[in-house]
């Protein structure tokens, strides 16, 4: 045990850009207007993942966990053929460094529903490292111990739709500052769909959507940013005063160590 505990710590530590630190810092404005987001400091979420298909589609999010893992979220379905963009802000701007890197492995957790979209994670390896810098870090990762309570205030981003019917995504990463509900205030909600292996947060004028699938929710612990949840569902208009459903990452941990020990 001890010796995959250590590959588990060595595979979660970046080079020499620790997890969670950004090197631009972000600026949150508390509750701020991805619906109703703001734009974020350029670069300042290094671990932000743009997932796109051949055509350059924005589909999906993902964070960076190291120099060689994304996790996004299972209904994304990534394939082969997809492209994983690192240190993007801008995605209308030729101007910015990105790393575009090809899929090596896809490992979607093998109890993932549809249904009930339970397990609703995924794990990329990159054909090739990512080069870690400024703008290319990663996040920390929740562990299996971690607590976080209702009523605290995280952060989500992602290039999704700033309002359920528009036509495209924003070019430029939004963020939106989101109190965590205590599962039992998300079932007054969403009743019995929510399970112990998701987290909820939102219902406070601001939302995920569309296009920010399997991007992070990350909130501060010790001073670095963790990954706590990857936006999963939530309502399908996109309302911000219904909480969106992420994929609780303490519950999902363990799994992602076997994945990245075996791999």
């Amino acid at each position: 045990m001890a010796f995959l505990w250590i590959l588990s710590c060595l595979a979660f530590v970046g080079a020499t850009y620790g997890c969670g630190v950004p090197a631009i810092s972000p600026v949150i404005t508390g509750y701020s207007r991805i619906v109703n987001g703001e734009e974020a400091v350029p670069h300042s979420w290094p671990w932000q993942v743009s997932l796109q298909d051949s055509t350059n589609f924005h589909f999906c999010g993902g964070s960076l966990i190291n120099e060689n893992w994304v996790v996004t979220a299972a209904h994304c379905d990534v394939k082969m053929t997809h492209k994983v963009v690192l240190g993007e802000h801008d995605r209308s701007s030729n101007a910015e460094p990105i790393q575009v890197m090809k899929v090596g492995e896809v490992f979607k957790h093998p109890k993932y529903n549809g249904f009930t979209i339970n397990n609703d994670i995924l794990l990329i390896k990159l054909a090739s490292p990512a080069q870690l810098n400024t703008r290319i870090s990663p996040v920390c990762v929740a562990e299996t111990s971690d607590y976080y309570p209702g009523g605290m205030l995280c952060v989500t981003s992602g290039w999704g739709l700033l309002k359920y019917n528009h036509a495209n995504t924003p070019a430029r990463l939004q963020q939106a500052t989101l109190p965590l509900l205590t599962n039992d205030d998300c079932r007054r909600y969403w009743g019995s769909k929510i399970t112990d292996l998701m987290i909820c947060a939102g219902a406070s004028g601001a939302s995920s959507c569309m296009g920010d699938s399997g991007g992070p929710l990350v909130c501060q612990k010790d001073g670095s940013w963790t990954l706590v949840g990857i936006v999963s569902w939530g309502s399908g208009t996109c309302s911000t005063s219904s909480p969106g459903v992420y994929a609780r990452v303490t519950k999902l941990r363990s799994w992602m160590d076997q994945i990245l020990a075996a791999n």
